[in-house]
């Protein structure tokens, strides 16, 4: 029997103020899903969260529940059960698109996730076909525009590095889902949006005419630095900024629990008005 890896994708912010196109993964094996699936699960309902686990949804009344919900979503991955990816782009760096590739942005940017975030090309063993099966959360676009990405992600199997390895993408193993109804989605989408509000600089914001910032604001900046402490742990060294490092193999790409991946367009202008420093100048 193939072995199976199951990959589940999500997008947060699309446009941020310095940062931009968040998009994340986390994946499982299939012969630990299950027990992944219910240790989270059992979790939040210990936890009494009985709502979709949001980063939009952390207030002080549940903050410190996120907080040991992200603990059990990285127990796994240090146990080896689970590896989550996170992709982004850097405003300063302007992509340079034809209208075609504008219009079809949000796939292509899931595209560059599957194909390059989690390394797939070293994910193969021996003499063992691995498939992956790909679950997205509902996307705002045309059934066509799906069957169209969805080849296009099935076609990566046919490429040397995919064919090398045994690893297949094949449509029927690519899905949406409500991930109302998921919860390795609602902690990936906490974890995008964590990395999103500190990236962005959201934690900073005060209400407008107030001195300091506002009760809701500094919750989710400790649920973001209790994560940051997380990942800290795999990476003492973790820069949430910039790609993480390969640390001596392309391999580690694959093996790697936590990764982060800021993605720079092939063709791009740069924009110095668009980096941190340069908006603190402006008066």
């Amino acid at each position: 029997m193939a072995r199976e890896l199951v990959i589940y994708c999500d997008e947060s912010v699309g446009r941020g103020e310095y940062f931009s196109n968040f998009y994340g993964g986390i994946l499982v094996e299939s012969s630990d899903l299950a027990a992944v699936i219910s240790n989270l699960q059992n979790k939040k309902d210990t936890l009494g969260l009985t709502g979709e686990l949001k980063w939009q949804g952390v207030t002080p009344s549940v903050g410190p529940r996120y907080r040991d919900m992200m603990d059990a979503l990285f127990d796994e991955l240090e146990a080896g059960r689970a590896k989550i990816r996170i992709m982004f782009t850097q405003n300063q760096h302007v992509p340079v698109l034809t209208r075609e590739q504008r219009e079809t942005r949000y796939h292509r940017l899931y595209f560059q996730l599957v194909k390059h975030a989690f390394g797939l090309q070293y994910a193969g063993r021996p003499g063992e076909q691995t498939n992956i099966r790909i679950l997205l959360d509902k996307m705002p676009a045309t059934a066509e525009q799906v069957a169209v990405f969805r080849s296009c992600l099935a076609a990566l199997s046919r490429r040397p590095e995919f064919r090398r390895a045994r690893v297949v993408i094949r449509e029927d193993q690519i899905a949406e889902i409500d991930s109302k109804k998921h919860i390795l989605s609602q902690c990936l989408d906490v974890v995008l949006g964590a990395m999103a509000f500190r990236l962005n600089d959201r934690h900073k914001v005060k209400p407008p005419g107030s001195r300091i910032r506002g009760k809701r604001t500094r919750e989710k900046e400790q649920v973001y630095r209790h994560i940051r402490a997380r990942i800290a742990v795999l990476y003492p060294r973790f820069n949430i900024g910039t790609s993480t490092g390969q640390q001596g193999s392309p391999a580690s790409k694959w093996e790697h629990p936590y990764r982060h991946w800021k993605l720079v367009p092939k063709d791009f202008e740069y924009d110095r008005s668009r980096t941190k420093g340069a908006k603190r100048k402006t008066p």
